[in-house]
């Protein structure tokens, strides 16, 4: 949500549900090189709470990363949480762009949830309807005024200077898929509390959900049904994954309805999705966040869909030393969205 031209010198800033995570690269053109990267924990729901004494301890996170990891600009491109954000895919006559800022500020209250005022919108023109060759295809993405103006005022205090907002599915899309791909591809972000899931084409997100299961939801699933402790419950989970053949089945028979219940709703994001573009056909699926490293979890997706999935790679659009990829390929799930924050043009 706007970015100050010819800003050239900036860092992605990913502030996280469970974690806060930074990246800087260096040089330009489309491949920049890895300069700084580093993450800190953020405990409990701490990053969920809108109290003033919970977001300070948030920033506090902040500060001390960008000091620990040596961040060397002030400057800052800042994710919005999918959970804060409301994006939507909406129809409109072609008409000029002045024109077309009217009618979406004129019809806006019927498309975003929160009012006009409250709100900060942004919007593109993706391309022409695949229902109607006279309209266009507008995405809209609105946050709420106060999320934004409190966030931007809290880094401000702690010196940073924030060249932009971002929503989560612009920066995993941007990172994650690669830049010539022409089919529609799916990412989906599987964190903690929730699962980003997007669903791009031509680099463009066309669908974007949060859904509310992560992998502590899967994880409370084997606590419950094993009857067992949170820290072994997570460890089991782990490290079985949905192996059927592991601990005589009892992790995946723990877990598989909860699994199933996330694999739902990513069922009707395609049907929804296939719906509206009948025309283009899902390639793959791209697999990221903590739970993607959870075993047979990918296999299980490609199975259940029929379609190729792949383990997503934060750093596939930047460069780096050979001698550094095993480090970075360890880490890559949690680091897509700083990534993609940090590779925007400026």
């Amino acid at each position: 949500m706007s970015i100050l031209s010819g800003v050239s010198d900036f860092f992605g800033l990913d502030i996280g549900t469970t974690a806060v995570r930074v990246v800087q690269l260096k040089g330009s053109g489309p491949v920049k090189a890895l300069d700084r990267y580093g993450e800190s924990e953020i405990t409990g729901t701490t990053a969920l709470s809108d109290s003033k004494a919970d977001q300070q301890k948030v920033i506090q996170v902040v500060r001390e990363l960008v000091k620990k990891v040596g961040i060397s600009t002030k400057n800052a491109a800042v994710n919005l949480p999918s959970h804060r954000v409301f994006t939507t895919v909406v129809d409109f006559d072609k008409m000029p762009p002045g024109d077309l800022a009217k009618a979406i500020r004129y019809q806006a209250d019927s498309f975003i949830p929160n009012p006009w005022a409250q709100s900060k919108t942004d919007w593109a023109v993706i391309g022409d309807s695949p229902k109607d060759a006279t309209k266009s295809e507008v995405l809209l993405s609105s946050v709420p005024n106060d999320f934004v103006e409190n966030r931007l005022d809290m880094l401000e205090t702690i010196g940073l200077n924030v060249i932009a907002f971002e929503p989560d599915s612009m920066a995993l899309a941007r990172a994650i898929i690669p830049a010539d791909a022409v089919s529609p591809q799916m990412v989906l972000d599987i964190g903690s509390h929730a699962t980003d899931l997007v669903i791009a084409m031509k680099g463009i997100p066309h669908l974007t959900r949060a859904i509310p299961t992560g992998s502590n939801a899967i994880v409370r699933a084997a606590v419950s049904s094993l009857s067992i402790e949170q820290a072994q419950a997570e460890q089991f989970v782990f490290k079985f994954g949905l192996g059927k053949d592991k601990l005589e089945g009892q992790i995946y028979n723990a877990i598989i309805g909860t699994v199933d219940g996330l694999m739902g709703e990513i069922e009707k994001s395609i049907k929804f999705f296939s719906g509206r573009y009948p025309t283009a056909q899902l390639e793959r699926i791209i697999v990221t966040g903590g739970a993607s490293a959870l075993p047979e979890f990918p296999l299980y997706i490609a199975n259940r869909f029929g379609l190729n999935v792949e383990i997503g790679n934060a750093w596939r659009n930047v460069s780096y030393p050979a001698d550094r990829q095993n480090e970075l390929l360890a880490v890559s799930n949690h680091y897509a969205v700083a990534a993609g924050l940090a590779e925007r043009s400026a």
